[in-house]
């Protein structure tokens, strides 16, 4: 559930952070080149089977003109063979071959476009049950879920369960869309009533923003332009909100934590005694000069030199700042045993080291998570040995009630689960940060996912019951 790198958020503008950026040395290394990276948004969409979610998409690619002429051509031919008269734009998204002999999209498939204002990464989610893991997958690194609703159908089960859903995962934005209004004459109440029923279950699931927007995917109203037969709504469209919804500084304003990817040593006649830790920031920031310290060893120093990627021939260009998700690479003041794995934080707000894991979990695999199961975990760059110690509660996402004690989890079930790792983690609570809050469960087997993780309380319920002892094992699996 860690993302990939991302773009470049700056400090907030006017700060003395910001100031330093523009007039440090990272000014001739293109600062306004960065902060125009700073426009990416990665968003999500859910909904029921046959609410549009596909056609959405595609209506959105093809009004803002990201589709490509042979892409738009291959979609008209598709159509056509179908007997269809107009292009059906949910080809653009349903790419297997049994999401288009179906009609309804079952993996999650992502989309890559840009308007002049924001660049975008879009996670088209099924609407099923039975892949209620590919809609966790795609909404864990979100920023923005759209949630749509049929206007003829209103909120139904699968509504809720994907406003569960986003929940879980700390998804700040949440998009209604009502979509098919065209086949709901327009109507003004009908959005009014489907909107305010939404919002007060979403609230109450503590989800942070919520907009409602009524469209029609088919016929393309509020999708990128303003709709002629909703003159009652004044409201932004979808792109509209899209390209302004603030995105980004979460990050920047949390604690820093950078886990380390890789040790670099050149071992050069240039550099012969440079020794710098690699990595991307997963959250706030760090400045040449803070105090740190290294987990789980507990070790401290201080941040000696933070070298950006640079164009030169050394290992990277000196910067004073850096924030996330920016990569770098690190140089601390002692000379101190760092390996892959370990995590610098700042020694003022460090996490807490800890071997007892106490999340909700997803379980993605085929196979079930039973109590007593050996695992992997892996958190962030660190994979330590793990046993399953108890599994609590399963959560049923029709009414958000837990189901005491099931024994297991098997494939879309989310649940409560305790863990004990053979070593330490410096694991943060998934509330506080969703990159360190957050970790994968593997079978050490064959390195297949089992589950995806969010520490402490989440969403959940946070009681749960006394974990068993362990009992001896020979193999060292017995924590």
């Amino acid at each position: 559930m860690t993302s990939a790198t991302g773009p470049t958020t700056p400090p907030p503008a006017g700060s003395a952070d910001a100031a330093s950026a523009r007039n440090g040395p990272a000014a001739q290394n293109g600062f306004a080149e960065r902060l125009s990276a700073t426009t990416l948004l990665r968003f999500a969409t859910a909904g029921s089977v046959d609410d549009g979610k596909s056609t959405l998409v595609g209506r959105l690619l093809h009004d803002s003109k990201s589709v490509l002429a042979d892409q738009l051509e291959a979609v008209e031919h598709a159509s056509r063979n179908r007997g269809q008269d107009t292009p059906d734009l949910a080809l653009l998204t349903d790419g297997l071959r049994a999401e288009r002999e179906q009609g309804i999209t079952i993996d999650v498939a992502y989309r890559y476009f840009a308007t002049p204002r924001r660049r975008f990464i879009l996670a088209d989610t099924p609407g099923h049950v039975q892949y209620t893991r590919n809609m966790v997958t795609g909404a864990s690194t979100a920023e923005l879920a759209v949630v749509l609703v049929d206007a003829r159908n209103g909120v139904v089960e699968q509504t809720r369960r994907h406003a569960a859903v986003a929940a879980l995962l700390r998804v700040p934005h949440v998009v209604l869309a009502v979509n098919k209004m065209d086949l709901a004459e327009y109507a003004e109440p009908v959005f009014a009533a489907i909107a305010e029923e939404f919002t007060a279950y979403a609230s109450d699931l503590g989800i942070p923003e919520i907009t409602a927007i009524p469209i029609s995917a088919l016929a393309g109203d509020n999708v990128v332009e303003p709709s002629a037969h909703m003159d009652w709504y004044g409201g932004p469209t979808v792109l509209e909100h899209l390209e302004t919804v603030p995105v980004g500084q979460d990050q920047a304003n949390r604690p820093a934590r950078f886990p380390v990817q890789y040790v670099i040593r050149p071992g050069t006649a240039a550099y012969p005694d440079y020794r710098g830790y690699a990595g991307q920031i997963a959250s706030g920031v760090l400045r040449v000069g803070d105090p740190v310290t290294v987990l789980p060893s507990g070790r401290t120093s201080t941040i000696a030199a933070i070298d950006a990627l640079g164009t030169g021939s050394g290992p990277g260009t000196a910067v004073d700042i850096a924030w996330a998700p920016q990569s770098v690479t690190l140089r601390l003041a002692d000379d101190l045993d760092i390996s892959r794995g370990d995590l610098i934080a700042p020694s003022a707000n460090a996490p807490a080291t800890t071997r007892e894991v106490e999340a909700t979990v997803c379980h993605v695999a085929d196979t079930p998570l039973t109590v007593g199961q050996r695992v992997l975990l892996k958190h962030t760059t660190r994979t330590v040995k793990a046993i399953v110690q108890d599994i609590p509660s399963r959560l049923t996402l029709d009414n958000l009630s837990q189901h005491p004690a099931p024994g297991k989890l098997v494939a879309n079930d989310i649940g409560r689960v305790r863990v004990r790792t053979a070593e330490p983690l410096a694991l943060d609570a998934y509330a506080d940060s969703r990159r360190t809050g957050s970790f994968l469960l593997i079978d050490p087997a064959d390195g297949t996912t089992l589950s995806a993780g969010m520490a402490g309380d989440a969403f959940a319920d946070g009681a749960a019951t006394q974990a068993a002892a362990g009992t001896a094992d020979d193999e060292g699996w017995d924590f």
